[in-house]
């Protein structure tokens, strides 16, 4: 469904298409049912980039408060795999920046490259915003 919103794509809603909605409303419809956060308890927030965009969720004790995803732009698709998660990482802290500024959090990754960024000196531009 999402290439049906691109700019001189003709909207031709398929089978596949109905299918892709009626599973997305169930399951945006059924628990697990999105809570509001507590303040003063930490806060969990889980990225991941696949092979056609970034997804994030932000939890507290195992129960989501927010989902948020996005396909990749077009300069970010020859990106490669270890600064496509961290694309993931600044993706979830900007969108949810007012609920993490000034709380505990636990950041969950599963790209192991990512941990040879932090001890790194010299990054490149794109890895230093």
């Amino acid at each position: 469904m999402t290439r049906l919103t691109k700019k001189d794509v003709r909207f031709d809603w398929s089978e596949e298409c109905e299918k892709a909605f009626w599973e997305l409303k169930m399951r945006l419809t059924s628990a697990p049912v999105l809570t509001l956060p507590e303040p003063g308890k930490s806060l969990s927030v889980y990225t991941d980039a696949s092979g056609i965009g970034l997804g994030c969720v932000l939890m507290q004790e195992g129960r989501p408060i927010a989902y948020l995803s996005r396909g990749f732009r077009p300069h970010e698709v020859n990106y490669p795999v270890h600064d496509l998660e961290l694309a993931a990482v600044v993706f979830a802290l900007k969108a949810w920046r007012h609920y993490l500024y000034g709380e505990r959090f636990i950041l969950y990754t599963d790209h192991q490259s990512l941990r040879y960024i932090f001890t790194q000196r010299d990054l490149n531009m794109r890895q230093r915003r």
